[in-house]
Order: C-alpha cells, then structure tokens, then sequence
C-alpha cells in the first residue's frame, strides 16, 4: 500500500495488553469550566447566526476544515468533497432555526448533515458505503531507512487485513475515531449509539484486534512469528 499508513496510536493502543472498561457518561458537572464557557460561548453565536449571517460565517471558518475532511474520507475526491461540504453548510445555514442543543454539540449536529449528504451520494452513485479503510492515512517516513518502512509497512498490512476482517460497524467506528478524530459523543451521534455505547464497542474492536493479530503471530514490532 504505497503512500498509506496506520496511525501509531492505534497500533500502540492495540498492543496494550490492559484493556480498559468503559467509562460512565460525565455529568454536566464533570466537564472542565473551559468547556463548560466555549459551550456557552458558541451557543451565544448560534443565536447570532440566526439573525446575522455574518455570524455563522464564524462558525463556517471553525469547522469547515473538519467537515470537508470527513467527507473526503468518504468519498474520495476533491470535487465531490468540495460539493458536499457547501451543501452541508448551505443546509445547516437553511435549518439553522430548527437546530436546538438537546445535549449535543453543534458540531455533532453538522456532521450528521454532513452524514446523511454522503449516505445519499453514496446510494445516487451505486457506490460502497465506506472508502476502504487503507485510503484514510498518509505516510509520514519521518527520515527513515528504506529498510525501516518496508517493515513498517508490513506490519501495516496485516494490521489492515485484521481491520477488513471487522463487522462493518466497528470498521466504521475506526474511520470515525482515528480517520475523522470525532469525539465518542459525535461517534454515536452518526452511529446512533449513545456515547457509552461507543466507548464500549471501541473497547470490543481493540480486544477484537489484538486477538485475531496474536493469532497471526503480530505484536506490533516486527518480532512475531507468522502462524504456519
């Protein structure tokens, strides 16, 4: 796979031989202060945006980035990726109205925009509902011997043999996370779980993981033994 490669958290995470349990949902009174006042202060802007343009320009410019990244992961292309994310924001901009903070973020709320735009060009084009899962990443060599990334890249390929190997969710739960980086909240928002649902099904995936790669006699460092 040239030119692609597989964040290292997730293999360093995968490698782990503790395996956490998920996590109650924090409370409101769990969130740090900053984000209780970003929260505050972006509600104050979605309000402004209602009746100012201007003011959703502000929120155009601070996840645009974001949203235009998630859907080219999705489909695979500049042109389209450029389409979708305008009518994202042209949609979000028409529905603004309609929006109400029931728990979620704003962000969350674009994504599903964003979500269900991709789900429709998806069915319109007769396409596969994911980009396979090897398109998300892009090598960094970071000054490293030749000998060092054929390496690295063959530890790749069987992390993503193992990933392909993954019920459709849970592959979709890792483009999510580590191809978009949502938070879990934006994650079950998409996926229609509740946040500790996806903690729970990340948990699972990773177990799933490290499993079926010590089947297979990987560790992650280029030590294991290939199974005969």
């Amino acid at each position: 796979m040239p030119g692609i490669t597989l964040p290292q958290r997730l293999a360093d995470r995968i490698r782990r031989n503790d395996n956490p349990q998920p996590a109650e949902e924090p409370t409101q009174s769990d969130r740090p202060q900053a984000q209780e006042n970003a929260q505050l202060e972006e509600a104050a802007l979605i309000e402004r945006a209602r009746r100012d343009s201007a003011a959703f320009g502000e929120l155009y410019e601070r996840y645009v980035e974001r949203i235009y990244a998630y859907i080219y992961r999705r489909v695979g292309n500049t042109q389209d990726a450029e389409d979708l994310t305008a009518r994202t924001f042209y949609r979000a901009l028409d529905r603004l109205e309609t929006y109400e903070d029931r728990g979620l973020p704003f962000a969350a709320w674009l994504f599903r925009i964003a979500h269900n735009l991709v789900a429709n060009w998806h069915r319109d084009h007769g396409r596969r509902r994911f980009i396979p899962i090897d398109k998300l990443f892009w090598r960094d060599s970071g000054g490293r011997s030749p000998e060092a990334l054929v390496e690295e890249e063959e530890r790749h390929d069987e992390l993503w043999a193992a990933i392909e190997r993954l019920p459709e969710d849970r592959q979709a739960l890792l483009v999510h996370k580590f191809g978009s980086r949502l938070s879990n909240l934006e994650i079950g928002n998409l996926m229609n779980k509740s946040e500790t649902a996806v903690k729970s099904l990340y948990f699972r995936t990773l177990a799933a993981l490290r499993k079926d790669l010590e089947i297979q006699g990987w560790n992650g460092d280029g030590e294991g033994e290939k199974h005969e």
